[in-house]
């Protein structure tokens, strides 16, 4: 069978357009290839192959999944099923963030990124901004070793911290006291270093000595539990529940992240989130104490960054 005629026989199930993103990550090969190729036999094992992803496909496996790849930021990233898989509508944050540092005297920043699942915002924002620490934190293990993954790949790990924990829980960790009775513990394994994930036990690295952050952004859950039943199912059925709801009205992570934000942020520092349809007024009354609030549309004319900075 030729390319022309295994894209024809898929693109009886799914459109076209997937089934030619499929066959091309079958292939190594980009879709203009494809187009000057048409008339090439394809081998069977690669046709059994597309035959595969297509049932998958059809099924409303996303498309992402089936390839493990997404761009994000002009930049490729590796996704699975155990992070959210970015979005076009997380690079307004991202764009946010970087106007707003581009204006900052000093470009040593110190930034946060909470939920970092696949690590886009953190790595995005690493790629363009050099002078730039960045932390990010997730809850999810398996999600923070697509992060890693991906920032060794796109060459920015050495200014990335990745911490385990719940929102800014590991960084609170750090102003408290330590506990006399366990510090030094050597039968204690975490305070050994087993653990790669713990903020006690990461590698000291002093670039990202700081008491206070510059910047904080986050994508956080942000979808009601009562409308699970209206996401796609591709969304419903395939993403991490837990990157995606937040209680029943999708305001939970916000109101536990934004005063933990305020213990952390410098005072003039940037608070950066992203937000879901109909959330403007709530997080207006949830940052009422903060300064210079405004909220930037998506393409869609849909308020989806929020901002204010640290009074």
């Amino acid at each position: 069978m030729t390319l022309r005629d295994a894209l024809l026989e898929a693109s009886a199930t799914i459109s076209r357009r997937d089934a030619e993103t499929l066959l091309a990550h079958i292939l190594h090969r980009d879709r203009a290839w494809l187009l000057a190729h048409a008339d090439d036999d394809l081998p069977a094992p690669d046709l059994e192959a597309l035959r595969s992803l297509t049932t998958r496909r059809a099924a409303q496996h996303p498309l992402q999944h089936l390839t493990g790849m997404q761009e994000f930021f002009g930049l490729t990233f590796r996704v699975t099923p155990d992070v959210l898989i970015p979005r076009p509508e997380t690079e307004h944050l991202v764009e946010a963030v970087l106007d707003w540092a581009r204006q900052q005297p000093n470009p040593h920043l110190h930034i946060a990124d909470i939920g970092t699942g696949s690590g886009a915002i953190a790595i995005a924002l690493a790629s363009v901004l050099d002078h730039a620490s960045l932390t990010a934190i997730d809850i999810s293990p398996a999600a923070l070793a697509v992060a890693r993954d991906n920032a060794g790949r796109l060459g920015v790990a050495s200014r990335i911290r990745f911490l385990h924990g719940d929102l800014l829980a590991p960084l609170l960790a750090r102003h408290e006291a330590p506990d006399p009775l366990f510090t030094g513990d050597p039968l204690n394994p975490l305070l050994a270093g087993s653990d790669p994930f713990d903020p006690l036990t990461s590698p000291h690295n002093s670039a990202f000595d700081t008491p206070t952050f510059d910047v904080i952004a986050s994508n956080p859950p942000y979808v009601a539990l009562d409308d699970a039943p209206t996401l796609a199912p591709e969304v419903r059925d395939h993403e991490p529940s837990l990157a995606l709801y937040a209680g029943p009205n999708g305001l939970d992570i916000y109101r536990r992240l934004i005063p933990q934000a305020l213990e952390l942020l410098r005072p003039g520092g940037l608070l950066a989130l992203e937000i879901g349809f109909g959330q403007r007024e709530a997080l207006t009354d949830l940052l009422a104490n903060w300064h210079s609030v405004r909220f930037i549309d998506d393409y869609a004319s849909i308020p989806r960054v929020a901002l204010a900075l640290r009074p």
